[in-house]
């Protein structure tokens, strides 16, 4: 029982952050907009958005990980779990060191002075965004799997 609980938690997790990724990525484009409007876009993306990022990718990489040693008497259950939670401690890492460091330089700006980098940084963080989206989905992807496949 306790597994079913772990496997269906940690679909949910991984599906919510791979969701809320999908949705900027669809609908959060920042290539044709004005900068001003990307900047006030993206400053309210990343109040509104950052603790719960930070919050649910952290708990899906240890849910993942939880899950896999749950499931250790199946060596291919556990493999690809773990593989899962690489995936999302890829995300952790793109995030940390890639767009992070990119918002904290965001939130800096304002639109009556916009920075000479401001496409350059916006490209860099859009590049970051899409490789930590292709990784939790290939997450959620593996942890479904694991989770529905038949024994």
């Amino acid at each position: 029982m306790i597994i079913s609980v772990i496997r269906f938690l940690n679909i949910i997790v991984a599906a919510l952050l791979a969701g809320i990724s999908v949705g900027i990525w669809i609908g959060f484009n920042p290539l044709d907009l004005s900068p001003s409007t990307y900047i006030e876009q993206q400053q309210n993306t990343i109040r509104s958005l950052n603790v719960l990022m930070i919050s649910l990718v952290v708990f899906a990489t240890v849910i993942t990980i939880i899950s896999a040693f749950l499931q250790k008497g199946n060596k291919e259950d556990l493999i690809v779990l773990l593989i899962a939670s690489l995936f999302f401690i890829s995300c952790i890492l793109i995030s940390r060191f890639g767009n992070q460091s990119i918002n904290k330089i965001i939130m800096t700006w304002t639109t009556d002075s916009l920075p000479a980098n401001l496409s350059e940084l916006r490209d860099k963080w859009w590049s970051f965004h899409i490789m930590r989206t292709i990784a939790e989905l290939i997450a959620l992807f593996l942890v479904t799997w694991i989770s529905i496949k038949k024994n």
